[in-house]
């Protein structure tokens, strides 16, 4: 025994354990790093939201360039085009909402008597149901509508620091150009060791811009679908399937739920079934049979990590961070493998191929 591991002993104290410490610090220290976020969320959330814009529209611009169009006429080109997408958003959802927020109550009204008479006709026409008045007290049929107008907005408050958004995202466009040498100047790196995150960032924007376009398309769809219905704000049910066809996995059934159930209190049953079989034809061309044929890859996550990186980034960010789950969780991701002794938390979180892939590579060095 050591010296200073028996002075330690007769003295009463016990030497700590230096890997339980190292691991008692690194959690302490997320603890504080996601209690910061949190706090700090109010400047972070635009500049996520201008990250997220400058990565879609980071290849327009450099198409541009390559056609000898000077970088800040691109960059101005494009933030022109953008604020007037963000102007045209803005209006659609300040309407629509304020419209929907007044008539929510009534809809709320008549949802929980269609709910009432549904129970109360499977209790007295079903044998052995005693207790459908108690399941009725658990059911809030209006929590969907509620969820819905509380993101919306949640959302729109977001896009009133529009000119803080835009004029970070015409920063970000005009360093892109730069950014490697002045990384390799700072850092002494050299072109190959940044050829990782490059290519990340390139799939990345690749992937944002991909799924943009097919939620563009999903939202026409769905506003056409609930206009030629008859229901009531069809641009607000457009927009609403556009922005949560970002949502990995749940994002298109919260979009369609208080569609149907607003037809269900609207127009009847009919039109209710009829909405959510087209809701569930969207999603099944467009996000089942489009978009991977598109893409060519996934997203390198495991779907258990989409869902919780969904609850955790929007338990941070709130809705924005809902949106924007599966992009922090891959740049998260990138940066567990780009350390040693963190690579093994980025295979655990990341697809099935990447694990067979990083499994082939030990067999090969081992070989």
């Amino acid at each position: 025994m050591r010296l200073a591991d028996s002075c330690a002993i007769i003295g009463g104290v016990r030497k700590p354990d230096t890997k339980q410490g190292s691991a008692i610090v690194t959690f302490a220290a997320v603890i504080v790093i996601i209690y910061g976020l949190q706090m700090g969320k109010a400047l972070l959330v635009p500049f996520l939201i201008a990250a997220f814009l400058a990565l879609i529209t980071v290849r327009p611009m450099m198409w541009m360039q390559r056609r000898r169009v000077p970088s800040v006429l691109a960059a101005v080109v494009i933030v022109i085009t953008i604020m007037l997408i963000l102007a045209m958003v803005g209006t659609i959802l300040g309407s629509s909402i304020a419209d929907f927020t007044a008539a929510l109550p009534a809809y709320q009204a008549r949802l929980d008597i269609i709910v009432a008479g549904f129970l109360s006709f499977v209790a007295d026409h079903i044998d052995g149901v005693n207790s459908m008045q108690n399941i009725g007290d658990m059911i809030d049929p209006g929590w969907a509508m509620r969820l819905v107008a509380n993101i919306l907005n949640n959302l729109k408050d977001v896009l009133t620091n529009t000119f803080l958004i835009i004029f970070t995202m015409i920063f970000m466009l005009l360093e892109v150009s730069t950014v490697s040498t002045k990384v390799r100047a700072a850092f002494g790196r050299s072109a190959e060791s940044l050829a990782g995150p490059r290519v990340f960032l390139a799939n990345l924007g690749r992937y944002l811009g991909i799924k943009t376009l097919i939620s563009v398309v999903t939202g026409i769809c769905a506003g056409f679908l609930t206009w030629s219905l008859g229901l009531d704000f069809p641009l607000l049910w457009g927009m609403l399937a556009f922005l949560l066809n970002y949502v990995p996995t749940i994002g298109s059934i919260i979009a369609a739920v208080p569609a149907v159930l607003l037809a269900l209190v609207q127009l009847g049953p009919g039109a209710a079934g009829a909405t959510a079989l087209g809701f569930a034809a969207i999603n099944v061309v467009f996000g089942n049979i489009l978009e991977p044929r598109v893409m060519g890859y996934g997203v390198g996550l495991s779907p258990l990590i989409v869902f919780i990186g969904l609850v955790f980034w929007g338990f941070i960010f709130g809705p924005v961070g809902m949106l924007l789950s599966v992009p922090l969780t891959m740049t998260l991701k990138l940066g567990l493998e780009s350390d040693e002794r963190t690579r093994w938390v980025a295979i655990l979180i990341g697809s099935e191929r990447d694990a067979q892939h990083a499994l082939t590579s030990v067999v090969t060095e081992k070989s």
